[in-house]
This record gives C-alpha cells, sequence and structure tokens, in this order.
C-alpha cells in the first residue's frame, strides 16, 4: 500500500531501499518556502541498527504489512526462544535479539504476539504489563530517605529492579513492560 511520506506515523513499517523498516521517530518539518519535509527514524527489521532519512511530503513511500500471531513463551533454546500457537501446537522458535532485553520478563506460558513480515518472524510484542514473583528481596532498611524509598529486587525470571521497601520475597509484582520497571502489586 502506498502512502504520503506526510502521512507516516511511529509505529508504521514502511519499504525503504527495498527492506522493511519500522519508524520509531517522525518530525514534520514545513520550511517558509520549498515543500514539506518528513524526518524519520528507521529502525530495520531485518538487521540490526538504525537510520535517519528526510521525505518530502508528498512523496510516496510503501507501507509494509506486518501481520501479528498471538502464541505462548515455552522456554529459551540457546540463542532462541521457543514459542507456541495455543490452538494448532505449532512451535515457532524467534532469534532473541529480535526481543532485546524484554527477554529478561519472559515467563513459561506467557501470551504474546509475534510480529511477521514475509511469513517470518520479525519481532515479539509482550502484554503492556506483566505479573512476576519477587524470587528475592533483601529486607528494608529505614535510614535517610528522601522521596520514594526503593530497593533492589530480583524477580523469578532473574531481571532485578527497584522496588518499594515494602516488598518482600514471594509478592507478586506487576511490571511494565515498556520500561521494565514496577508498576504495582498484584
Amino acid at each position: 500500500m502506498t502512502i504520503k511520506a506526510g502521512n507516516i506515523r511511529k509505529g508504521m513499517y514502511i519499504l525503504f531501499k527495498n527492506a522493511p523498516y519500522q519508524v520509531t521517530k517522525t518530525d514534520f518539518m514545513s520550511p517558509g518556502k520549498g515543500s514539506a519535509l518528513m524526518r524519520v527514524k528507521l529502525k530495520s527489521v531485518l538487521a540490526t541498527g538504525t537510520t535517519d532519512f528526510t521525505f518530502k511530503s508528498q512523496e510516496n513511500v510503501e507501507q509494509v504489512e506486518v501481520s501479528s500471531k498471538q502464541m505462548q513463551y515455552l522456554y529459551q533454546d540457546g540463542d532462541e526462544l521457543v514459542f507456541m500457537d495455543g490452538g494448532t501446537f505449532e512451535q515457532m522458535t524467534v532469534p532473541v535479539d529480535l526481543v532485546g532485553e524484554q527477554r529478561k520478563l519472559l515467563k513459561e506460558e506467557l501470551s504474546v504476539y509475534i510480529l511477521m513480515f514475509d511469513e517470518k518472524p520479525i519481532g515479539v510484542r509482550l502484554p503492556d504489563k506483566v505479573t512476576l514473583v519477587v524470587a528475592h528481596a533483601e529486607d528494608a532498611d529505614g535510614g535517610n530517605t528522601v522521596g520514594q524509598a526503593r530497593k533492589m529486587v530480583e524477580l523469578e525470571t532473574g531481571h532485578s529492579l527497584l522496588a518499594p521497601l515494602f516488598v518482600k520475597t514471594g509478592d507478586s509484582l506487576i511490571i511494565d513492560t515498556a520500561t521494565m520497571s514496577y508498576f504495582s502489586r498484584a
């Protein structure tokens, strides 16, 4: 599907130099004279790295269709993560690199969306919030605190983060997957 560059939005997938890219940032500029421009930051879907490019707002850009498939996380096998379709029991492996830091929030049976392009996985989208159990939390020290007092806790997946002093080992916490930080107690 072809769109005008002036209509590019963050989160879209476009074809750039014959490869799919995700738009991570847009900046519309309308100089006093001349045509309007759309500056975009693009993240490569098939390789690592980002690039900046400026389109004329009336330029045609090919928008890429990216589908998503809901699957359950099963386990990590070396450099790959294994997911299963709950309906067909079909399994799919996804390189760990596609998940990035968020892999530290994956636990068995977590339902995620696998993003697909040309029948190949290009990314994994976790739910906005996940609930994880605290595997280890130090006892809180009263001490001198300014603002919100926090301490490091380790989750069942091995990820460590800052949480309020009242959090104890065994508590269930709701974690914001976008920031990978404490949201609330479950």
